[in-house]
């Protein structure tokens, strides 16, 4: 029987060179952004002991940090993201490991995002690259485009009573008596309905709309035109109305003062707001009740539309290649997750902005 040759370090050198030929993202990001930028936030966010009482050397802050980055890319859960790092040579390389080296397990992983959560970090990390992104000269500018998108979350299996117990904010009746479910039941991830219009048909016959259940959250942001990079954020559970989001991602620092958003975000209110800030609206107008739409209002939604759609290419890359999915229990934890996503995302999108302009 031939015996298999255990590999080298030449051989993983040469492994590496051809992931590299071939073009590794991860290499590039690494390449691109100083990760070191993030420590002090880190170490403040998650405090660890002086080592005098002895144990396992707790892993370094910025490893985590890019091991959550990691997951947030590639939509892995906890367990197989501490397999692909064994597993990987690009995430191995990502990270800065060998081969011989430790590798934090699933838990560690845990605990380590429990402990941004608790400390609300997540806010203070994704504003403290988006002031490196402004300071390399990528300002926000061209106005922003506002929207949201619903993000799945596992879906609970509860009686009548339980639902609307919990949608009235109250623990349904024999769940606190067992805390074992109670942990296990997600209070905070709601059930919307999502509508997908139909496209019109041939022969003229009456369109129908498709009504799409959907439970989980929602990620809201405002990204700007000019780049595309998300500039502000927060999360909801998946029925709260997009249009009460709208001044808590509006970014003030944007050179332009034009706001695009669908018809959600049209209400009195929200016009009135952006007046005041000197924000101009190309927010979507709304039909007029029980009359057709005038033909320049359409016309004019249409060019709103193709500005808009900028924003469902962001959806699209998250949902997609990074499969944004929401595992964990509660918004506290779902709010990390969201932010990572989107931090992630700015990430990935500064890699591609940086070799655009390398070539340009």
């Amino acid at each position: 029987m031939e015996m298999v040759r255990q590999p080298g370090f030449f051989d993983v050198e040469e492994r590496l060179r051809e992931l590299s030929a071939k073009g590794d993202d991860l290499e590039r990001i690494a390449v691109l952004v100083d990760f070191t930028m993030f420590r002090a936030e880190l170490e403040q966010a998650v405090p660890r002991a002086d080592g005098t009482k002895g144990g396992r050397p707790a892993f370094e802050h910025v490893l985590m940090f890019k091991i959550l980055l990691l997951q947030a890319m590639h939509g892995l859960s906890d367990e197989r993201c501490e397999y692909l790092i064994k597993d990987r040579l690009s995430f191995m390389r990502f990270l800065g490991l060998g081969l011989a080296d430790p590798v934090p397990d699933a838990n560690t992983i845990w605990t380590f995002r429990e402990a941004l959560k608790r400390a609300g970090a997540v806010e203070r990390l994704f504003a403290r690259f988006d002031a490196t992104l402004r300071a390399a000269g990528y300002l926000a500018m061209g106005g922003q485009i506002v929207d949201a998108t619903i993000v799945a979350a596992p879906k609970q299996r509860n009686t009548e009573a339980e639902r609307a117990a919990i949608k009235a904010g109250q623990v349904p009746q024999g769940w606190a008596e067992k805390p074992a479910k109670l942990r296990q039941k997600d209070r905070d991830a709601r059930w919307t309905v999502k509508f997908s219009k139909a496209k019109s048909r041939e022969d003229g016959a009456p369109q129908v709309d498709l009504a799409v259940p959907a439970f989980g959250y929602k990620n809201h942001v405002a990204i700007d035109r000019r780049h595309g990079l998300i500039r502000g954020w927060t999360a909801s559970h998946a029925a709260a109305h997009d249009g009460a989001r709208l001044a808590e991602v509006i970014d003030a620092d944007n050179t332009a003062g034009d706001v695009w958003a669908d018809t959600a975000y049209r209400s009195a209110k929200n016009e009135a707001w952006l007046a005041e800030r000197g924000l101009v609206s190309r927010i979507h107008r709304k039909k007029p009740p029980g009359r057709p739409m005038a033909a320049r209002t359409r016309r004019a939604n249409a060019r709103k539309s193709a500005v808009r759609s900028a924003v469902e290419h962001v959806f699209a890359r998250q949902k997609g290649p990074m499969g944004l999915v929401v595992r964990t229990i509660g918004i506290a934890r779902a709010r990390v997750k969201i932010g990572l996503a989107n931090l992630a995302y700015n990430l990935k999108r500064f890699v591609w902005l940086s070799s655009r302009a390398a070539t340009a």
